[in-house]
C-alpha cells in the first residue's frame, strides 16, 4: 500500500494532493474485498462508497466539520481512513468494531446509524445547533437513493427546505438498498440524469449571450426568467429546486477529483441546503463479475479472486427465512386472497420467493416500514389477507401503524418478524429483542413464535386463518430438520403443549428456547432433577389452564425466552399468576435478556452469555430448586387422582 499504510486520520489524508487520491480509494477498495473474503461483511455496500469517503474526508475539516452516514453499513471505507484501519479485521466480531457507526467508537462516527433515512434529519438538528450556538462548520449528510425514498426523509428535507439553514447532502445514487430501488422517486432520479443534456445546453446559450458586446449581461439576465419558467415546466431537478434545495449534479461517484469539486463548490453554498448527485456502482471492484445484488450486500468469506463463496458444511435443514417463504408462496398458491408485503427486504425476509411466484400479489414498497404496514390495512379492509414480512427490529419503525391502522380496526393482517431474538454481527440495531414487549400491551393482537420449522408452517395456516391481527417471531438461522413435507395443520389459538413431563421444575419457553430447554431437562437427568418442559407457542393469548396446571404441580416455574425480560413473556406469565393468586408456594424465575444493550458477536456466544442455552437453563435450575423448601413432590399424582 503506498499511501494507506501512512494514513491514520483524516489529516493524513488532506496532506495528500487530489491527483493521489484516486489511487488511495483503490488501496481502500483492495483492503476492504481481503477482509471481508476473510471474515466476511457488508462488503458491496460499502465498496460503492468508497470513492465518496474519501471525498469528503479530503473536502471537510472532520471531525470538526460534521459527516453524518446513512445506515452505517456503507461506511467501512470511513472506518478505515479514521484511524480504524488497523482493527478492521476485526469487524463484526464480538470485542471488535461494529458494522455500523457508533458513537462510542470514534469521534468521527458523529451519529450512531444502523436504520435507514435518518441521516438527514440528524444532519439538519446539527446544522440548526450548530447556528444557535454561533458556530461555523460544515454538516454533510450522506444518503442512499433508497433511504432518500423513506418517510423520514422526506420529512427532513420537507423541514430543511423550509429552515435554509445551511447543509450538504451528499446523494449516493446507486439505485440499490439491498435489492433494486423501487418506487416513483427512484424513476425521478433516473429523469434527472436523462435531464442534464438540458442543464448542458442552457449553460451554452447562456455563454452565447454573455459573449455578444454591450449587451451580453443583459440579455443573458433576460433570457434567464425564460430558461426557468421552462426548466420549471420540464425538468425533473425542479422539484428539488421547489423544496429550497440547491442541485449538484450529477457526478460520477467513482471520480474522487470530480466529487472533490462537487462538494468544493457545495461548501461556497451558504444561503441554505444543497444536494450533491453522485452516480455510484453498488459492489464496485467486487471479483465475481454477476451481479448477484443478494449475494454481495452482505458476504461471508469468500474468494478474493473469484468472489465465490467459500463452501461451508451443508446445513442440517433449511433457514427459518426459507421455510416461511415457500410456505407463504404454497398458502397463495391455494387462495388468492393472500397477499405478500415486504419493506426491501425481499430476499432476507423470504418474500422474494412470493415476487418471483406470484407476482401480481407481491409488494416491495422500499423503505417504509410505517407505509408497509397501513398498505396492509388498507388491503385487509377489502378483504384480503396481507402477510408483512419486516424483521423484528424494523418492525419498530411501524409501530404507531401498527396499533392504530391494524390493531384498533381489528384487521386481517399477519406480521412475520423475521430475526426475533439476537442476530449476531449486526448488533444492537439490528437484535430484535422488543417485538414481544412493544406488541403484547395492546388488545386484539394474537402473539405466538414456534419451536421449529415445521410449527413455524403451521402458525402461518392459523395467522392468515385467525379473523384479526397476528404476528409470529422467528429466529434468524437454520431451523433443527424436522419433517415439513405435510400440510400445515390449525392451531388452536391460545393453546400451549407439554413436550416433556417431569414433577421438580417446569422449563416453560417460547419459540426458539423450546430446544434449548429440552436440552437442559436431559442434563437435568443425570443431576437428579426431573423437569416439565412446556412449549408455550403463544404469549397472547396465554393458556391460562395449562399455566394453572403447573402452578398446582410444581414447586419452580422458569421462563425461558430470547427477548428482553422488561415487559416480556415471562411477565406475562407471572402477572397471570399473581392475577388468579398462584403464587403462594411457587417460586417463578423469568430468563431472558436483562435490561442493558446487547453487542454484535457471535449469536451462540452471546446467548451463552445470558445463560439462553441448555448449560445456563439448567444452572438456574439446579440453583433455584436448592435454595427452595420442600417440594411438591407427587402433588401431580395426588392432584390427578382426585380429579
Amino acid at each position: 500500500m503506498r499511501f494507506l499504510s501512512e494514513i491514520n486520520s483524516p489529516a493524513d489524508l488532506r496532506q495528500l494532493k487530489v491527483e493521489d487520491l484516486q489511487e488511495v480509494a483503490d488501496e481502500v477498495r483492495q483492503f476492504i474485498i481481503d477482509t471481508c473474503a476473510r471474515i466476511g461483511g457488508h462488503t458491496g455496500a460499502s465498496l460503492g462508497a468508497v470513492e465518496l469517503a474519501v471525498a469528503m474526508h479530503y473536502v471537510f475539516d472532520t471531525p470538526n466539520d460534521r459527516l453524518v452516514w446513512d445506515v452505517g453499513h456503507q461506511a467501512y471505507a470511513h472506518k478505515i481512513l479514521t484511524g480504524r484501519r488497523e482493527s478492521f479485521h476485526t469487524i463484526k466480531q464480538y470485542g471488535g468494531l461494529s458494522g455500523f457507526l457508533r458513537r462510542d467508537e470514534s469521534e468521527y462516527d458523529t451519529f450512531g446509524a444502523g436504520h435507514a433515512s435518518t441521516s438527514i434529519s440528524a444532519a439538519l438538528g446539527m446544522a440548526i445547533a450548530r447556528d444557535k450556538l454561533g458556530e461555523d462548520h460544515h454538516v454533510c449528510a450522506l444518503i442512499g437513493d433508497s433511504s432518500l425514498a423513506g418517510g423520514m426523509a422526506m420529512e427532513a428535507i420537507n423541514q430543511a427546505g423550509h429552515l435554509k439553514s445551511r447543509l450538504i447532502v451528499l446523494l449516493n445514487d446507486n439505485e440499490m438498498s439491498i435489492a433494486p430501488a423501487v418506487g416513483a422517486l427512484n424513476r425521478y432520479l433516473n429523469r434527472i440524469k436523462e435531464a442534464q443534456s438540458y442543464q448542458h445546453l442552457k449553460e451554452e446559450i447562456g455563454d452565447a449571450l454573455e459573449s455578444v458586446p454591450g449587451f451580453g449581461h443583459s440579455l443573458r439576465r433576460a433570457a434567464k426568467h425564460v430558461k426557468d419558467a421552462i426548466a420549471a415546466a420540464v425538468l425533473p431537478g425542479a422539484l428539488v429546486n421547489e423544496l429550497g434545495f440547491k442541485y449538484i449534479g450529477y457526478v460520477d461517484g467513482h471520480n474522487v477529483p470530480m466529487l472533490v469539486r462537487a462538494l468544493e463548490e457545495a461548501k461556497k453554498i451558504d444561503d441554505g441546503p444543497v444536494i450533491v448527485h453522485a452516480l455510484t456502482t453498488k459492489g464496485k471492484g467486487f471479483p465475481n463479475p454477476e451481479r448477484n445484488y443478494y449475494a454481495y450486500h452482505a458476504t461471508g468469506p469468500f474468494d478474493p479472486k473469484t468472489g465465490k463463496a467459500v463452501k461451508t458444511s451443508a446445513a442440517p435443514a433449511p433457514t427459518y427465512t426459507k421455510v416461511f417463504g415457500d410456505t407463504l408462496s404454497d398458502l397463495m398458491d391455494a387462495d388468492d386472497k393472500i397477499v405478500a408485503i415486504t419493506a426491501a427486504m425481499p430476499d432476507g425476509t423470504g418474500i422474494d420467493i412470493a415476487l418471483e411466484r406470484h407476482p401480481n400479489r407481491s409488494f416491495d414498497v422500499g423503505i417504509a416500514e410505517q407505509h408497509a404496514v397501513t398498505f396492509a390495512a388498507g388491503m385487509a379492509c377489502e378483504g384480503m389477507k396481507p402477510v408483512a414480512a419486516i424483521y423484528s427490529t424494523f418492525l419498530q419503525r411501524g409501530f404507531d401503524q401498527l396499533i392504530h391502522d391494524v390493531c384498533l380496526q381489528d384487521l386481517n393482517v399477519t406480521f412475520g418478524m423475521d430475526r426475533a431474538g439476537i442476530v449476531g454481527a449486526d448488533g444492537p440495531t439490528h437484535h430484535g429483542l422488543l417485538d414481544i414487549a412493544y406488541l403484547r400491551g395492546y388488545p386484539n393482537i394474537v402473539l405466538m413464535a414456534p419451536k421449529d420449522e415445521g410449527e413455524l408452517r403451521d402458525m402461518m395456516h392459523t395467522a392468515i386463518e385467525h379473523p384479526g391481527p397476528a404476528a409470529i417471531r422467528y429466529p434468524r438461522g437454520n431451523g433443527i430438520g424436522v419433517d415439513i413435507s405435510g400440510e400445515p395443520q390449525l392451531i388452536e389459538i391460545g393453546k400451549g403443549e407439554i413436550v416433556r413431563e417431569g414433577e421438580d421444575v417446569a422449563i416453560v419457553a417460547y419459540g426458539s428456547m423450546v430446544m434449548p430447554a429440552l436440552d437442559a431437562a436431559k442434563a437435568l437427568e443425570t443431576d437428579g432433577v426431573n423437569a416439565t418442559v412446556v412449549n408455550a407457542r403463544f404469549v397472547k393469548p396465554l393458556d391460562e389452564a395449562l399455566l394453572t396446571e403447573i402452578a398446582e404441580t410444581h414447586r419452580l416455574v422458569i421462563t425461558v425466552e430470547e427477548a428482553y425480560l422488561a415487559g416480556g413473556f415471562g411477565s406475562a406469565v407471572l402477572e397471570f399468576y399473581e392475577h388468579k393468586n398462584l403464587l403462594e408456594g411457587l417460586r417463578v424465575v423469568r430468563m431472558g435478556v436483562p435490561d442493558r444493550i446487547v453487542t454484535h458477536g457471535d449469536a451462540k456466544l452471546l446467548l451463552a452469555k445470558y445463560g439462553l442455552d441448555a448449560d445456563g437453563i439448567r444452572e438456574m435450575a439446579k440453583k433455584t430448586l436448592a435454595e427452595l423448601p420442600a417440594s411438591k413432590k407427587n402433588l401431580r399424582t395426588r392432584l390427578r387422582a382426585v380429579k
